[in-house]
């Protein structure tokens, strides 16, 4: 082939000549450039020798010894490779292995202290809510990015939502959220696209209600309580229960606020808007597969007034007295689970809480700790 093209043929026909593809012959020719036929290493093997020599089994009989020596009456106390590379210098040992020949031998005769960290799946989406990681149920997530400023000095704070299973996002970039405007907001999203089996947040008294108080529940959860959805608050502190909406936050401040000069809060809400709209018709398959939302009554009218009905769920984590604090009170666990995950469920209908037991290694796994009645008095609503 190189033959015929220094012959000045065509490449494309000394190609279809020999039934090989351009970049192949390009390869060959490039290969042999500047050299006679006859001199030219048309040998294609990579470049690795093709017989490796183990070290002696003596030597690496030697190099175990060493270490057991080391490792029993060392002064410093040190037996790894450097040591042992060390010590055999020292016996003017030769040849000297090399201190990754060492680490070699030692791993291949089972001769490390150290384990390998064993990794384990993740617990799946939801883990903490049975029906939840079934997939039997949607849960939707919302979060307040807080500490934005327009050009101009107008303060942005942004109230973001996404769906657990199926991804359905939802923004609100407004001025300060209140509570008010919050559940203003869900009602929008639910009205639009139906309600989930669960509501999540963090303690913010923008949903939870004020903390100063026992027995206290704002607007939001008196909302979702009325609407059959429960709400869920996540541990203080925590990390991982509310990454999906805290996911959603960076995306949301790196492809909108971010990427784009906005010169008022008119200007990034309609930004925003596109974005979201944007992600509805990308994830469109994935909120078609997800659990069904229940469509939102008819006949439902706002009354925080009424008694509270349903359940309110609280994650927590237990003190060294395997208690948890909620509510504004605090209740005894299990002295056995300190420090551990659980979940509270307030039954408002049976006056009851009960306490589920958490591990992410055994996520399927959530026995009952306890149970213990609870009471919520029946308080006038001033929010």
């Amino acid at each position: 082939m190189v033959a015929a093209v220094r012959g000045e043929e065509s490449l494309r026909s000394v190609a279809g000549r020999f039934h090989v593809g351009l970049a192949t012959l390009h390869y060959w020719v490039r290969r042999a450039h500047g050299q006679r036929l006859d001199r030219v290493e048309w040998n294609d093997r990579p470049p690795i020798a093709r017989h490796t020599r183990r070290t002696a089994l003596a030597t690496e009989d030697l190099i175990l010894a060493v270490r057991r020596e080391l490792k029993e009456s060392s002064a410093l106390g040190e037996y790894g490779d450097a040591a042992i590379q060390r010590e055999l210098r020292e016996r003017h040992f030769t040849p000297l292995p090399s201190r990754r020949t060492i680490a070699r031998i030692l791993e291949r005769r089972g001769a490390l202290d150290g384990r390998r960290r064993q990794r384990r799946p993740p617990p799946p989406a939801g883990w903490y809510l049975p029906d939840v990681a079934q997939a039997q149920s949607e849960l939707d997530s919302f979060d307040i990015v807080e500490g934005l400023v327009i050009e101009g000095g107008v303060e942005v704070e942004v109230l973001n939502g996404t769906s657990l299973q199926g991804g359905l996002i939802a923004s609100w970039p407004e001025g300060p959220i209140t509570a008010r405007r919050a559940a203003e907001a869900l009602l929008e999203h639910w009205r639009a696209f139906g309600l989930p089996a669960y509501a999540q947040f963090d303690n913010d008294t923008r949903f939870q209600g004020a903390h100063q108080f026992p027995d206290t529940l704002g607007r939001v959860s008196r909302l979702c309580l009325s609407l059959n959805v429960t709400p869920v608050f996540a541990p203080p502190r925590e990390t991982g229960f509310q990454a999906a909406v805290e996911n959603l936050n960076g995306r949301w401040q790196a492809k909108v606020w971010a990427r784009f000069h906005h010169d008022s809060l008119a200007a990034l809400q309609a930004q925003s808007a596109r974005y979201v709209a944007a992600c509805h018709q990308r994830a469109a398959q994935r909120m078609e597969a997800a659990p069904s939302r229940r469509p939102f009554p008819s006949a439902w009218q706002a009354d925080l007034e009424a008694p509270l009905h349903g359940r309110v769920v609280f994650l927590r984590r237990t003190t060294e007295q395997g208690q948890v604090h909620l509510m504004g009170r605090s209740f005894l666990v299990d002295l056995n689970w300190p420090h551990r995950l659980v979940r509270a469920e307030v039954d408002l209908d049976t006056d009851r809480i009960s306490f589920y037991a958490l591990r992410r290694r055994e996520p399927s796994s959530q026995p009952l700790l306890r149970t213990c009645d609870y009471h919520m008095p029946r308080k006038r609503f001033k929010g």
